[in-house]
């Protein structure tokens, strides 16, 4: 239905910036909300920040809001997330996803249909 590729992870140095794409494909115009997650080995998957496909009315986990972008470009079919000042913390695989309901839990991973296969950033002195 709807097909999701991440890319753009990348090692980087601890203060550096990275910006990673997603790109949709297949039904998007059934998209409503797009998010970005990411999960370290072992650990659960963490919501970063979500969007509508239009990209607005953004939302952020409290703890991302400073350093973390979303953005979307709906004539790519693409979902932006940029990083900044990376830290070792932020190391892990970060997921996009989409779901095609208007309503929904941004942060839950239950509530987002579509999921690409994840890109690895590393944050790296």
């Amino acid at each position: 239905q709807v097909h999701l590729v991440e890319s753009g992870g990348a090692l980087v140095q601890v203060g550096g910036s990275l910006r990673l794409s997603c790109a949709a494909s297949g039904r998007t115009i059934s998209i409503s909300r797009v998010a970005w997650f990411r999960q370290a080995p072992g650990k659960e998957r963490e919501f970063v920040a979500g969007t509508r496909w239009s990209a607005t009315g953004t939302y952020y986990a409290d703890s991302k809001r400073a350093r973390f972008t979303i953005s979307t470009d709906v004539a790519q079919n693409s979902i932006y997330l940029e990083i900044n000042n990376l830290q070792p913390e932020d190391t892990g695989v970060y997921f996009c996803a989409a779901d095609p309901r208007y309503a929904g839990t941004w942060h839950s991973t239950h509530e987002y249909q579509y999921w690409g296969q994840g890109t690895q950033v590393t944050a790296s002195s």
